[in-house]
């Protein structure tokens, strides 16, 4: 049977329903679609947030330092450094180091399986040098790394707070024997600072560490600066006095041949001076 022109306008209510019913169906399900990207990034934002404020909340536990006071010997989140009898009067830009707690109190590997704690070895100090916690990687768990290095970081082993990372070290050096050569005080600062991520770098060693302390140390007063240049002074006077200027050319191989054996050490051979 062939349609009639009635036939078609019979028809064309129900296609205008159907038509109408498929739209509304079109446009709830854009709604939704829309709903639904809102809600994620409303949910997005409410994380960044939410990991926002549980930063500020860690740096806010960065409570603050008491001043320095060498006075009584505390130098909070410091680097120390005082000379070394005999060494330093050779080669007044090597000594003794160590670093200090939150509440000021010195920790230093001076001897087989010893750290002192609030009792720096060779003296009182004479240089320091204040480290800013800020530049500290303290991961609450394996996933809220700010530095660059989580997995390396994690494997080298964390910590939540400075006096965190140095009681770790501390235990650690507990059971190593002391070189002046190969495993020293300088090693010991090394560990803390790798601990601690501090800068964002894992590679603090013995050479980076009396470099910080040599060129950015400041020094405690005069007398810190006569007492650890002195004896360097006599002793040069002496050894042209009684041995002529080869003594100088002598004393600089010696410091030449000392830097070149911690450089070769360090960079070059990594396992010679790993403790």
């Amino acid at each position: 049977m062939t349609p009639t022109p009635t036939t078609h306008l019979l028809l064309l209510p129900h296609f205008l329903h159907s038509a109408l019913q498929l739209s509304f169906v079109l446009c709830f399900f854009h709604l939704f679609l829309q709903s639904g990207n809102t809600f994620t990034m409303e949910l997005n934002a409410s994380y960044d947030i939410e990991h926002s404020h549980s930063i500020q909340r860690i740096q806010h536990e960065l409570w603050p330092l008491d001043p320095i006071d060498p006075k009584k010997a505390k130098f909070p989140c410091c680097l120390v450094w005082n000379p070394l009898p005999v060494v330093s009067w050779l080669a007044p830009f090597i000594g003794h180091v160590g670093i200090c707690r939150e509440d000021g109190v010195v920790l230093d590997f001076s001897g087989s399986y010893l750290v002192n704690v609030d009792e720096f070895a060779f003296g009182s100090v004479a240089r320091y040098l204040q480290l800013d916690r800020g530049e500290c990687c303290f991961p609450p768990n394996l996933s809220a790394h700010t530095c660059k290095h989580g997995y390396q970081h994690s494997e080298y082993g964390t910590a939540i707070t400075w006096d965190d990372a140095l009681q770790s070290s501390l235990r650690y050096f507990e059971n190593k024997t002391h070189n002046l050569f190969t495993c020293n005080c300088h090693s010991f600062v090394a560990n803390c600072l790798n601990r601690l991520c501090y800068g964002g770098s894992m590679s603090w060693n013995m050479v980076n560490v009396g470099a910080l302390i040599l060129f950015k140390g400041q020094w405690v007063d005069f007398m810190s600066i006569v007492r650890s240049f002195l004896p360097f002074v006599v002793v040069v006077c002496l050894g042209v006095f009684m041995v002529g200027w080869p003594f100088l050319l002598g004393l600089l191989s010696f410091s030449i041949l000392l830097i070149g054996w911690f450089l070769l050490g360090t960079y070059l051979v990594r396992n010679l001076l790993e403790c």
